[in-house]
């Protein structure tokens, strides 16, 4: 299967943290639009694409927004001051150049501090490189956002980048949905908003969808870096079939029938239990009286930072596995 960076690039450079997604969404709508036999964009920003058939209602999600940075204060001298969207660290930040939607570059910086272990966000101030209130305002205002500014990079085994989280899933679900041809489930892709700061699309986009049926696609750490946080999954093992995480504890005959398909169609494998974090597969869940829901993972090293890490092999392991669950008929 040929790894199609080029349209990865273009997912992981669009900004769109929590609550402003418009941009990515454009970029999957046009992606998509010939594959699918119906996109609507509904009134929480997330895009569904509804590929008909007979069978079960299938609901497969992959979030598009991104972490990011909210300004709540400009001071006298035209620093920024800052609120986190979703799970930002004050160590990863501290440094980091970030860009604005119109363009407009800052670095994160902290005030002097004796003790750094003891760093907040409180602590920090964004620089744009003016000397007053009066030029920041005409430049960036309350309530704007930004994003950490990375390089994409690709080699022959590697990408890393930023933005993985969860653009990689998105990837994930255009290219399985260009693998589909024939199918009897009656399948709608999710390309949901805001899950870095609740799962909030998941938890409409599937209110509506009433699925028979939810898979979330999205990223999950890994344990094989030196001193790693015990995690049973690795780099180049496989796509993740998960098992828990704080979110989810999976039915074992929804992982047990994603193993199955692994099996039958030699895609390599591992099994998930993550001690934290979670993923729209928590919301799918628990929609109306509940939805059986399983979820497949991208195993991922350096989270929520600029230089997120992901084998290719195992993303196109997820592909394959997408694939074959959803060319199989359900039965539960």
């Amino acid at each position: 299967m040929k790894f199609n960076g080029e349209l990865l690039k273009k997912l992981v450079d669009a900004f769109s943290p929590s609550g402003d997604e418009r941009i990515v969404a454009e970029i999957i709508k046009d992606e998509i639009k010939s594959y699918v036999d119906e996109i609507i964009i509904d009134s929480l920003g997330n895009l569904i694409a509804h590929k008909k058939g007979n069978g079960k209602k299938v609901m497969v999600a992959a979030h598009m927004d991104q972490i990011g940075l909210l300004i709540t204060d400009i001071d006298e001298k035209g620093f920024l001051r800052f609120t986190n969207i979703g799970g930002i660290s004050p160590y990863i930040s501290y440094g980091q150049r970030v860009v604005f939607k119109n363009g407009r570059i800052g670095i994160v910086y902290a005030e002097s501090m004796d003790d750094m272990s003891k760093l907040k966000l409180e602590n920090m101030y964004i620089d744009i490189g003016v000397n007053s209130r009066e030029e920041a305002e005409k430049r960036i205002g309350i309530g704007d956002t930004c994003v950490y500014i990375s390089q994409y990079y690709e080699d022959e085994n590697n990408v890393i980048s930023g933005c993985l989280d969860d653009r990689i899933g998105c990837y994930v679900l255009i290219e399985a949905l260009k693998d589909l041809k024939n199918v009897e489930n009656d399948i709608y892709f999710v390309f949901t908003t805001q899950e870095e700061v609740g799962l909030r699309g998941a938890k409409t986009s599937a209110y509506r969808i009433d699925p028979d049926f939810g898979i979330a696609v999205d990223i999950t750490g890994s344990g094989d870096t030196p001193k790693a946080k015990r995690l049973a999954v690795g780099l180049n093992k496989g796509a993740a079939i998960k098992v828990k995480d704080n979110s989810i504890i999976v039915n074992p005959k929804i992982k047990d029938f994603m193993v199955e398909v692994a099996k039958e169609n030699n895609i390599p494998y591992q099994l998930e239990v993550l001690e934290y974090g979670g993923t729209d597969s928590g919301a799918i869940n628990l929609t109306k009286e509940g939805v059986p829901t399983g979820a497949i993972s991208i195993p991922t090293r350096y989270a929520h930072s600029g230089s997120e890490t992901i084998s290719k092999n195992d993303v196109n392991n997820c592909i394959k596995l997408l694939t074959g669950i959803l060319n199989k008929k359900i039965e539960f």
